[in-house]
This record gives C-alpha cells, sequence and structure tokens, in this order.
C-alpha cells in the first residue's frame, strides 16, 4: 500500500502553527556527533523521515541513541570505530554525504556510499566537497558507487577557495577540519542560517570555528570534541513555505518559533505581492485578504531568496494578476512541478533557468506528484488553493522535511487528509499520465 494526500482546496487559513526545527541544519548536525566522543544533547530535532534514516545509519555505525522525548536525541558515538558507511540507507538521503567529512575529521579516513535524495536538476556533484578534503590531504575516489578518502598523514589545515557557492561543502569541509592539524580557511562560503547553525553546534563542543554567515570562515584544528547540549535552530523553509499557503489562500496565521531575520528575503517578496506580514520577536503573523500581485523572484545563495522556497512561490503567483517572472539561479533546471501544475489549469511557460507565470483567476483540483521535497510541498500548497479536490502522489519526498504536515494545515482549517492505495493503482496511474 502507498499514500497520498487529498486535500479539498478554496479554504482561507486561519489559526496559529509552531514551525519545526531546522531540517538542513538537523541533518548535518547528526552525522558531526560522529566527531565527539561523547554524548550530544539534541534538542528540537524535526520529527521527519530524512533524520530518522540518519539516526539509524548512526545506529549501524555502533552509536547509542537514546530518546529523551520526541524531539529530543541523546547520541553517543564514542563506540564508533569502523569509518565505513556503505549500506543502502545512505543511498536514500542526500545529507548523508555529510558523513564523509565526519569520519575523515575523526579517523583520517573514510568508506561511504554514494548519497541520493532529491534529483530535481540531473547529478548533483560533490566535487567542491573533493576539491575540500583533497587540499587537506585526503585522497578521495569514487567508483561502483562508492567515496572512499584517506589521509595517510592526517587531516591538515588548508585554504580553500570554493568555485560556487555550495552548503554542501562549506558544512562537510567545517567538520573535516574541525579535529585537523593546523588552520583551514574556506573563501566563497555559503552564508545559510544552518551553516551558522552547525557551526555553533560545533563550538559549543569545542571546535574553534569563526566567521560562520560570512563568506571567509577560519576553522581552527583541535585536538578532540567534548559531549554537551545544543538546540538547532527553527525551520526557514518550513516557515517560508506556511507563510506561501497563507499567501495563496488567504486568511491569518500566526507562524510562530521562528527567526524572523532568516525570513526577511522571502517577506520581502510576500509583501510586494500585497501580503501583509508583521514580525514580532519570535513569530511572523502573516494575513491576505486582497488580490495577489504580480512580482519577479531570482533565487540565489543567502542571503537572496532561497532556491527550497521557488517551487512553493511560483505556485502562488499563478494566481497572481499580471506576468511574474523566475529566475532560478542556483540549479541548473528545477521546474519539472511546472507540469503538474499545468494539470491544475496554471499558465507557465519554462524556457531554461526562466519560468514565465501569467496569473489565473482560480487553481482547478487534479491529481499531481510530488517529485522531489519542496516541489511536493508546492503540490499541497497549489491544492489548497485550488477549487475542487486534489490528490498529491509521491507523499514521501513531502515528509523528507516536513514534521507532521496534514496536522499542523489542518489546525489552520486546510482539508486535508491520507488515503492509502494499492500500489498497483500507483502505477496505473503514472503510465496514464
Amino acid at each position: 500500500m502507498s499514500t497520498k494526500y487529498i486535500i479539498n482546496g478554496g479554504n482561507p487559513l486561519f489559526g496559529e502553527l509552531e514551525i519545526s526545527g531546522a531540517k538542513n541544519a538537523a541533518v548535518a548536525i547528526i552525522p558531526a556527533t560522529l566527531l565527539v566522543k561523547d554524548v550530544c544533547r539534541i534538542e528540537n530535532i524535526p520529527q521527519i523521515s530524512d533524520v530518522t534514516m540518519l539516526l539509524n545509519i548512526l545506529k549501524s555505525m555502533g552509536a547509542e541513541i537514546r530518546t529523551v522525548n520526541k524531539h529530543t536525541m541523546d547520541i553517543d558515538c564514542s563506540k564508533v570505530k569502523d569509518p565505513s558507511a556503505t549500506f543502502d540507507l545512505m543511498r536514500k538521503v542526500r545529507a548523508s554525504y555529510y558523513i564523509i567529512g565526519a569520519l575523515l575529521g575523526r579517523f583520517g579516513e573514510a568508506t561511504v556510499a554514494m548519497p541520493g535524495g532529491c534529483n530535481f536538476g540531473g547529478v548533483r556533484p560533490i566535487d567542491q566537497h573533493v576539491k575540500g578534503f583533497t587540499a587537506m590531504g585526503a585522497e578521495v575516489d569514487q567508483n561502483n558507487g562508492l567515496v572512499t578518502a584517506k589521509a595517510e598523514n592526517g587531516m591538515k589545515g588548508s585554504s580553500i577557495y570554493l568555485d560556487v557557492v555550495s552548503v554542501g561543502a562549506t558544512i562537510n569541509i567545517m567538520l573535516a577540519a574541525s579535529l585537523a592539524d593546523g588552520t583551514t580557511v574556506i573563501e566563497n562560503a555559503a552564508r545559510e542560517p544552518h551553516i551558522v547553525d552547525v557551526a555553533n553546534f560545533l563550538n559549543s563542543m569545542g571546535a574553534d570555528i569563526r566567521g560562520a554567515g560570512t563568506n571567509v570562515i577560519k576553522i581552527r584544528g583541535v585536538k578532540e570534541l567534548h559531549g554537551g547540549s545544543y538546540s538547532i535552530i527553527p525551520d526557514q523553509i518550513e516557515a517560508g513555505t506556511y507563510m506561501a499557503a497563507v499567501a495563496g489562500t488567504g486568511g491569518q496565521v500566526l507562524i510562530k518559533n521562528v527567526i524572523p531575520k532568516h525570513l526577511d528575503c522571502i517577506t520581502r517578496k510576500l509583501v510586494e505581492m500585497g501580503v501583509t506580514v508583521e514580525e514580532g520577536d519570535d513569530c511572523v503573523l502573516v494575513k491576505r485578504d486582497g488580490p495577489l500581485k504580480r512580482t519577479n523572484i531570482k533565487t540565489l545563495p543567502y542571503p537572496g531568496f532561497p532556491t527550497d522556497m521557488q517551487p512553493q512561490i511560483a505556485t502562488v503567483l499563478c494566481l497572481a494578476s499580471g506576468t511574474s517572472i523566475i529566475t532560478e539561479g542556483v540549479w541548473a533546471t528545477r521546474y519539472k512541478y511546472v507540469y503538474e501544475l499545468l494539470k491544475m489549469g496554471a499558465k507557465i511557460q519554462v524556457d531554461g533557468r526562466t519560468a514565465v507565470v501569467e496569473g489565473v483567476e482560480r487553481l482547478t483540483g487534479a491529481p499531481v506528484t510530488s517529485y522531489d521535497l519542496r516541489a511536493g510541498a508546492a503540490m499541497v500548497i497549489a491544492g489548497l488553493c485550488a477549487q475542487g479536490v486534489t490528490e498529491v502522489d509521491g507523499i514521501n519526498y513531502i515528509e523528507r522535511g516536513y514534521e507532521n504536515l496534514i496536522e499542523k494545515l489542518r489546525g489552520v482549517g486546510a482539508d486535508i487528509s491520507y488515503v492509502n492505495y494499492p500500489d498497483e493503482e500507483n502505477l496505473n496511474s503514472k503510465d496514464a499520465g
């Protein structure tokens, strides 16, 4: 049996909901605990499938994990002895590549299965990760679905200039450098909030990392890290997704447990579109009762508009008056979801990295498929905005990154539910599409 979402759309959203811990921070901090031969208590962990898979990977490597409560875990990696992780779980989550940097940092070697996860724009290379590891003294080989890295003389501090701004490479190099001999400097580093969160976690365990959040990060290697407690920041993209949902449906929702500054780039665009956003200390009130206005968006590395919000905002722009232009400045192609929106009556033309969105009066419910995490969130938003019933298939992608999505949306008045169906029906519906 498989599961899909059934959404009866057309209802404005009212009420309040709370944001979970940041997915992109959690999936880096959990592998980072491999660097610590002690107990790390991690709080505000989101209950999502990517986190579950990473915890299972650590368990299979010998880590002891104790559940304190549903959002707090004690992780003890002191008994991990083998610098390898080659099982099938590695292929199911993109962030498993952080295990390479953590194992290199701790053991000076790593053998890891190539990571999986969303594939919305062809192969997502790890060449910048490899560039960093190589500069620090590791020999890296990629063959037969495995990444093998080994620093015969230990990891050494080095200066590394990233050819492209890469969140994954920035974090992975930080992990590998935390216990290295000497100082590592990352230039053209990514600046996203979850990079700062990973650096803060490592520093709270005894690392010496400075400059996270700027484009130059300096890591002075230390001999060892100690245990401690750390709470993960709120999820910027989850918050932005619900903000977009309110913008699309109309209504008024108080979104709690956020860092408003992290949402600035999203807030500015929503305001341009005619949405009201009022900031509190740790919350935002989002409301829309008038028409949506067109705007142009270009995704860029932080503090620019996030690529992970592009599908959600594009969906809302389908209902804005006038013509909007979206330019994808991070991934070469991220528009597979557009063909699903066209089924619902959207008017979008894609040319390379650019999408031209002509606003329509309404979207109409239809069977649609999630092809990746954020595209799946966009399908949910489209269903909430549409007249009639929308069936969203491929929800396993959505549940990789959104905790209790159905419960949170129901709490603000959405008519959304699960339905189970035979896998054979799923295959037939895809063949028909």
